[in-house]
């Protein structure tokens, strides 16, 4: 038994309600149990100036939280499951996926705007929305954009962008839904692997007789068919290959694009199949794109 759970997260305010979501369902599901949020910066949240690819990948986001967890300074961590390495650690697991939150991406324009003009200047450094978003509105200009949601927001106003491009998760979960100003379909743009998800981690070993209440199914099966496209298809931190699942009941369809950094070229596809599936789904979708090109 925990009688005091401590959840590591980043401090950034969309970081700290995720982390109250799964705090919130702890004390749900384990009454009595005490839970403690605690926050530390991590080293993609302290560089800005650059890009991920450039500063080494996604995994800049929970290495902080990883050694917190193998420390013992805190006994869960949450994370966005999309910010995560696909190589998972066997002694952090993953522990639970959270009910699924809007997986879309969603377009924001700054003040003023009704709705993009031509040729506009698009703030996103990530290669996935910049590749999809061109078949969407040719002729953007691309430039990079970081830091937490009202960060970018901020930026979006005072640094020349006419928009942004942002996952509708994050604003939901803030209630800034009234920002959107459009909608993207999960064909349209499909979003990044387990986006949209949160993810538990924990050390191996550690029981939590509550904690297989805390997780989705469905999440779960959405999450393993996923990230296994993107291992598949060697698709790294910084790669434009995506996935997204949906399920429903016990059929799972999946939704892939592969990017040959090769010749330049990419393909979506799908396919539907059973729940139990999941990860032969992601690894079968991720070779039949790769024969394509």
């Amino acid at each position: 038994m925990h009688s005091v759970i401590r959840i590591g997260s980043r401090e950034s305010a969309l970081a700290v309600k995720q982390a109250e979501i799964i705090k919130d369902l702890i004390e749900k599901e384990a009454p009595g149990t005490k839970v403690e949020i605690i926050t530390m910066k991590t080293t993609g949240d302290k560089i800005l100036d650059k890009s991920l690819e450039k500063i080494g990948g996604k995994g800049l986001f929970v290495k902080e939280l990883d050694r917190a967890l193998m420390d013992g300074k805190i006994d869960l961590a949450v994370h966005s499951l999309k910010d995560m390495p696909m190589e998972e650690r066997e002694d952090l697991p993953i522990l639970a996926y959270s009910r699924r939150e809007d997986p879309r991406d969603v377009l924001l324009l700054r003040k003023g705007l009704e709705d993009l003009p031509e040729a506009p200047v698009i703030g996103t450094s990530s290669r996935r929305r910049m590749l999809q978003m061109e078949a969407l509105y040719g002729g953007c200009t691309f430039r990079g954009i970081r830091g937490n949601v009202q960060t970018r927001m901020r930026k979006l106003e005072t640094e020349g962008y006419d928009g942004t491009l942002l996952a509708a998760a994050g604003l939901k979960r803030l209630g800034m839904e009234q920002e959107i100003r459009r909608y993207f379909t999960v064909e349209e743009m499909i979003p990044a692997a387990g986006q949209g998800i949160l993810a538990v981690q924990g050390r191996a070993g550690d029981a939590y007789e509550w904690m297989e209440r805390l997780d989705s199914p469905q999440s779960r099966a959405a999450a393993l068919a996923e990230r296994q496209f993107i291992r598949t298809v060697d698709g790294g931190c910084t790669s434009p290959c995506a996935a997204h699942a949906r399920v429903e009941g016990n059929e799972l369809k999946l939704d892939g694009l592969y990017y040959d950094e090769k010749t330049g070229q990419y393909v979506k596809g799908s396919l539907c199949t059973d729940t139990a599936r999941a990860l032969c789904a992601g690894e079968e979708l991720a070779r039949e794109l790769m024969r394509r090109i």
